[in-house]
């Protein structure tokens, strides 16, 4: 699985796509949307942001998957987004405010499903590691989104 550093390097290089490119590439990944997460530092306080990709959307929701490549410790978004549920998520379509909450039992069954028939490698993530990879839904707030 890929150490911390190369993880990080690979999201500054994803970044500086979207960038160079003016958004018209990086937005997908593997056949997935990809989204850039903006959480609150659960340390520092400071903005802390992270390309992931997102197996499932939908009008009113996103899905992302807490994998770290099957590390046995969770992405510090993950963390962050746990003392703090309100974060920053920009597609290619926009940015909006939105609310993170960490789904449990039958709906992560469900979703893990639905999530591993369509994206089998997140199965093998789970084959890697003793924890159970948490599975967050994203919601829409009623803040306005900050540019």
């Amino acid at each position: 699985m890929p150490s911390d550093n190369f993880m990080k390097l690979g999201n500054a290089i994803h970044r500086s796509l979207i960038k160079v490119s003016s958004g018209k590439k990086g937005w997908d990944m593997y056949g997935m949307p990809v989204v850039k997460l903006t959480t609150v530092g659960r340390k520092s306080g400071k903005s802390r942001t992270v390309m992931l990709t997102s197996p499932i959307q939908s009008k009113d929701s996103m899905v992302l998957v807490a994998s770290k490549g099957g590390s046995d410790s969770h992405p510090d978004w993950y963390l962050n987004l746990c003392e703090n549920s309100i974060v920053k998520v920009e597609t290619h379509s926009g940015s909006n405010n939105m609310n993170a909450k960490v789904v449990e039992s039958a709906e992560r069954e469900k979703l893990w499903s639905k999530i591993t028939k369509d994206y089998p490698n997140y199965a093998s993530y789970q084959e890697k590691t003793g924890r159970v990879i948490p599975i967050v839904i994203l919601i829409p707030t009623n803040l306005p989104s900050t540019n």
